[in-house]
């Protein structure tokens, strides 16, 4: 599955951000350096970037940046969550996170009054699936299996949770830097979630309270 890449000419015409901008942006690190793609054309070496990404990045920097200073949008944009933790009381009353994503964390790793950020993660990533109906059960357990033993691994990069199912039988997948992964013929791609930017909207959630 390649990613769709959009040139940089073509980005900056699409959006109506200047060159100054763009590099402004990516020395702030409001865009990753690795979103930056240098490939050779008949033309000689050009810039592009993975299109969905950039364009969204590129929409929510746009939307925020005359209520949020550019050092604020770099923190809420940056991979560094240590010092982020939230009651389960403040997840519930914000309707963050729903109760039946809490009864099967608990289930899965026990009671917690306070979670950390990858918690809050897993807790997130497992919620927006079970309301879209895109995984069951077992799967979310699956889930918050392969994200509590390897996303700390990859964390920091860019990232995704791939679920497939072939013949009934699902697999949870965490992919780093995979910008073309391929299965064998009669794999299903249910859900393929860049983790970066759900880290995103889950900051700007607890941001906002």
């Amino acid at each position: 599955m390649e990613q769709e890449l959009i040139s940089k000419k073509e980005l900056l015409e699409l959006t109506g951000i200047s060159y100054g901008q763009l590099y402004r942006w990516k020395r702030k690190k409001l865009i990753p350096e690795d979103w930056f793609i240098r490939k050779s054309t008949f033309t000689g070496q050009e810039t592009f970037f993975p299109k969905e990404k950039i364009l969204a990045r590129i929409e929510k920097i746009k939307s925020m940046k005359d209520d949020l200073s550019l050092d604020e949008l770099a923190k809420m944009f940056s991979p560094n969550t240590a010092d982020i933790t939230v009651s389960k009381d403040e997840l519930i009353k914000r309707n963050i996170v729903s109760s039946t994503t809490f009864r099967i964390f608990a289930e899965q790793k026990g009671e917690h009054e306070k979670f950390s950020f990858d918690q809050l993660l897993q807790l997130y990533v497992l919620d927006k699936l079970l309301q879209t109906g895109d995984i069951s059960l077992d799967e979310g357990k699956n889930l918050l299996n392969v994200m509590e033993n390897h996303f700390p691994k990859i964390q920091g990069r860019s990232c995704e949770f791939i679920l497939i199912r072939k013949m009934g039988i699902s697999t949870c997948i965490l992919a780093a830097n995979g910008n073309d992964i391929y299965f064998e013929d009669g794999v299903k791609v249910v859900v393929r979630l860049h983790l970066p930017s759900c880290m995103e909207e889950l900051k700007i959630k607890i941001l906002e309270g």
